[in-house]
């Protein structure tokens, strides 16, 4: 079955979602880093010092607890990927895979809305996931790493990895986007055609 384009007022919302995520993800970036923490001086960019220590380009001030035990904002840095994967791997190597699974994923999912692809679900998830995407690729350009403050913790026990606007849009737009296909899916049973009776060796 052809897929149909999408409207144009459908695109236009998509658009506008996706510049007004966008905005909102650089925007707490910003405020966090100007809030949350104060310049460093002298300490290289994403590499390890003679001890093997990462240092942040910044250097967290305070924090601000929204649920005492549990969620607050705190400052952090990442030069590795949603939730710190690759964050050791050197500066060729994430710049390479970031930027172009980055543009590749935006280009992909952009072309698969504008020519009808997926269902509803599918068309929430592309401005959640290519604002994501677009947010923390514009970090990397202007940084050189990713801005990240939300911290869930239980009691400093236990805690997720400190993520950001972006993160949390992706993460959205990925299970919409794999609901919309689950949901999808046509059934593949084995059933004989309607009135058809298979053939039955006669003694």
């Amino acid at each position: 079955m052809t897929e149909e384009r999408r409207s144009t007022s459908a695109l236009m919302i998509c658009l506008a979602a996706l510049f007004a995520l966008t905005a909102l993800d650089l925007w707490t970036k910003d405020w966090a880093q100007g809030a949350l923490a104060a310049p460093a001086q002298n300490v290289p960019l994403c590499a390890p010092d003679e001890h093997g220590r990462r240092h942040m380009q910044h250097i967290r001030t305070d924090k601000v607890v929204l649920v005492e035990g549990y969620l607050e904002f705190r400052y952090a840095e990442n030069c590795g990927a949603a939730f710190g994967m690759l964050d050791k791997a050197p500066k060729w190597v994430r710049t390479g895979v970031f930027m172009t699974a980055g543009v590749v994923a935006v280009g992909a999912l952009m072309w698969m809305f504008i020519t009808g692809n997926g269902g509803r679900m599918f068309a929430w998830s592309v401005p959640l996931i290519v604002s994501g995407a677009l947010g923390n690729m514009v970090d990397r350009v202007r940084l050189g790493y990713v801005v990240d403050f939300i911290r869930f913790h239980i009691n400093d026990g236990w805690e997720w990895p400190t993520f950001n606007v972006a993160d949390s849009t992706i993460t959205v737009g990925v299970v919409l986007l794999l609901l919309d296909g689950l949901l999808r899916q046509e059934p593949t049973g084995d059933a004989e055609p309607s009135g058809e009776k298979s053939a039955e060796p006669t003694g």
